[in-house]
């Protein structure tokens, strides 16, 4: 039976977590179950399911090889792994792992090749599915990406412990550990590394993992005053200057700290595989200004009261439109992003990636489902200052959204 009753004791949830790293196998049976009813419902006509990318290859087997996951409608499904065999059984309890060593062999295994195949459209790459073509020839591709991030937004007792983990890690480091760590002329690139060691002494996983195509990022977004409103590529609200051109990421070598800086943080931990994503800022050694904590504290109340809609049944195009349809004018500038670069959403989905669905936007209008998770961040970019407000993940829950990365409200002093 799949972990998901309430009655379960959390302690003995996370020490079967921490023993045992293996993802149950009733877990694994009720993640397929799940999907395959999505297909059934969605694409009615479905005949197999091919899965190549390592993330969707983990939430189904519970390992991340080189190979790929065929899941043929009226049959078990099969991981052919081409490399590493080994850990794949070591690891997974997946009951039909086989060895390949190239798509000829699982085509062989497979038998007659079906019309259609489904795939994951925004991961393979074409010349991967041409290879795989030469062995299985269907005719027709289709997508599977909407029903498999579908599957996955509803997180199940044992993921909601894994990230429950993640969370506390999370709040720990950036709440407690942080300010500790601020001194005047270290770079923005020493935070995040001692950030990010401070995390992996805690407990990280080492990664942090986005669905997007080219989407890269370690640990995410460390600002320095006007740094946190520095355009970037990534579609999020706050800025980095980062390391280079050819490295956009983490932070600057060269900005330094200074007394009276905003210092901005926004990054993602992760436990086994899922992430939970917090930001936090600082006033470092001198405060703010006035007008500059009244935009942070606004930011706060939307995060709350945004928070309170993350109801089973709530629609997130509604709760979008509700906290935008409220705020000022004035306020709106800048908002969700500095000068042109606002982005259209207050919240994003996160599990085994950082940006999962559903998101809290336009055009999204399933209603929220008990155990999806949420990461909302009401932000606003402030010339000459650089990016306030928060970040904080939370649980879809029958009382409104339940923060597993802390309560802290940011804007920390450091003296």
């Amino acid at each position: 039976m799949v972990i998901r009753s309430p009655t379960i004791a959390k302690y003995h949830l996370r020490q079967l977590i921490r023993m045992e790293k293996k993802t149950p196998a009733p877990e694994l049976r009720d993640r397929m179950e799940r999907f395959r009813l999505r297909m059934d419902a969605e694409n009615p006509s479905w005949e197999v399911a091919a899965i190549f990318g390592r993330t969707n290859q983990f939430y189904f087997t519970g390992t991340m090889q080189d190979g790929v996951l065929l899941i043929p409608r009226n049959d078990e499904g099969v991981f052919w792994v081409r490399r590493s065999l080994e850990r794949a059984i070591t690891e997974s309890f997946f009951p039909d792992i086989r060895p390949m060593k190239s798509y000829q062999d699982a085509a062989a295994g497979m038998g007659a090749c079906p019309e259609t195949f489904h795939i994951e459209a925004e991961v393979v790459p074409l010349a991967v599915l041409r290879r795989f073509r030469k062995h299985f020839p269907f005719t027709t591709t289709e997508a599977l990406d909407a029903q498999v991030a579908k599957t996955r937004a509803v997180k199940s007792a044992y993921e909601l412990a894994v990230m429950e983990m993640a969370g506390e890690i999370h709040r720990h480091v950036l709440e407690d550990c942080v300010p500790a760590m601020l001194r005047e002329g270290m770079s923005e690139m020493e935070l995040g590394g001692e950030i990010f060691s401070r995390m992996a002494v805690e407990g990280h996983h080492g990664i942090t993992r986005f669905g997007r195509f080219g989407t890269e990022m370690i640990l995410g977004q460390i600002g320095f005053g006007e740094s946190s409103i520095y355009p970037t590529g990534f579609d999020g609200p706050g800025g980095c200057l980062g390391a280079a051109p050819g490295a956009p990421v983490l932070g600057s070598h060269d900005r330094t700290l200074r007394s009276g800086d905003l210092v901005f943080v926004d990054c993602a931990c992760g436990v086994q595989g899922y992430h939970t994503d917090k930001t936090v800022t600082y006033m470092f050694k001198e405060p703010l200004s006035e007008d500059v904590i009244e935009a942070h504290n606004r930011c706060v109340e939307i995060q709350n009261e945004a928070a309170s809609m993350l109801q089973p049944g709530g629609v997130p195009s509604e709760i979008y439109s509700a906290i935008l349809d409220g705020l000022d004018p004035g306020f709106l500038k800048n908002f969700m992003g500095f000068g042109d670069r606002q982005v259209q959403f207050l919240g994003h989905g996160i599990g085994l990636d950082v940006d999962e669905t559903p998101v809290i936007a336009r055009g999204f209008d399933e209603p929220l489902e008990e155990g999806m998770v949420i990461a909302l961040e009401p932000k606003k970019g402030i010339a000459n200052v650089g990016t306030v407000g928060i970040e904080n993940t939370f649980v879809v829950s029958r009382g409104g959204g339940r923060c597993i990365t802390g309560e802290n409200p940011g804007l920390i002093p450091v003296y």
